[in-house]
């Protein structure tokens, strides 16, 4: 731990609205059996905005700072998550470290890296399904810019995901085409419904590199508080320093395995019941 009064302090965003400051300190991390020696991370001092949890945050990103960089040849670069459902009540899910135990037949995708933005993990997007239609999507909107941060990526720290704006209306508009409107809005999310015609919407599938993702019913959609209306769990970016990117987030991920392989640089995704 920090003492005497070269305490190092610092303050970091976090969620778009939220922020914390918190002093940089070191101590040896036991997780199970496993140490990891000498860990640095920040003790929170204060919270703003709703998106930290009081608990704090576990960094599972590429940045020197986060546990698997800090941990070395511990884990290997290997690690897995499986979020339960948001419906869930009892909020379990599972968190993997290290090779032991990950799943060996998953069909992978290459993990890639921005200079621009080295922390985060791109993927290959290579086209969007809704229902047995491709959506027609310029390949400019999901090209890969090392050097810009432009492409995709997976985020388990972002609920919405969403797309830049020429993808979104791909999307939005192939939808809008299998479901009875009229469309309203509610907050980020401008293709709301009637809940009784959710019976008709159309399966949305991400397609990636070497592997697809049907998103099941609970991944695609979100209801308001009566359950009268219904929403597609996808918006377009914001217009911010990130327009270029799109996010594959939390919600669309619930129940399926998360596999990380930062060495060999490759994403798994399978279908399980995280619940």
């Amino acid at each position: 731990p920090a003492t005497g009064s070269a305490a190092c302090s610092f303050n970091q965003s976090y969620g778009g609205d939220s922020s914390f400051s918190a002093n940089l300190v070191r101590d040896s991390l036991g997780l199970a059996n496993d140490i990891v020696p000498d860990f640095a991370f920040g003790c929170i001092n204060a919270i703003s905005g709703g998106s930290v949890p009081p608990q704090g945050l576990l960094g599972l990103g590429r940045g020197p700072m986060s546990l698997i960089s800090q941990s070395g040849a511990l884990y290997s670069g290997v690690f897995s998550y499986c979020l339960p459902s948001f419906k869930s009540y009892y909020f379990s899910g599972s968190l993997k470290l290290g090779p032991v135990g990950q799943p060996k037949n998953i069909r992978t995708t290459p993990l890639l890296k921005s200079p621009h933005r080295p922390s985060l993990y791109y993927v290959n997007l290579t086209g969007i399904s809704v229902g047995q239609v491709q959506v027609p999507i310029a390949p400019e909107y999901l090209a890969f810019n090392p050097n810009t941060g432009a492409g995709t990526i997976i985020d388990s720290g972002t609920v919405v995901t969403r797309f830049v704006q020429p993808i979104y209306k791909a999307i939005r508009d192939e939808f809008a085409k299998h479901v009875k409107g009229p469309f309203t809005a509610i907050g980020v999310f401008d293709t709301c419904f009637d809940a009784t015609a959710e019976a008709e919407a159309p399966l949305i599938t991400l397609h990636f590199e070497g592997l697809s993702m049907p998103l099941p019913m609970e991944n695609s959609f979100l209801h308001t508080s009566a359950g009268s209306r219904a929403c597609l769990a996808i918006a377009p970016v914001p217009n911010n320093v990130n327009a270029a990117m799109n996010v594959i987030a939390n919600l669309q991920q619930q129940n399926h395995r998360i596999l990380f392989d930062v060495i060999n640089s490759r994403l798994g995704i399978a279908r399980e019941a995280c619940n």
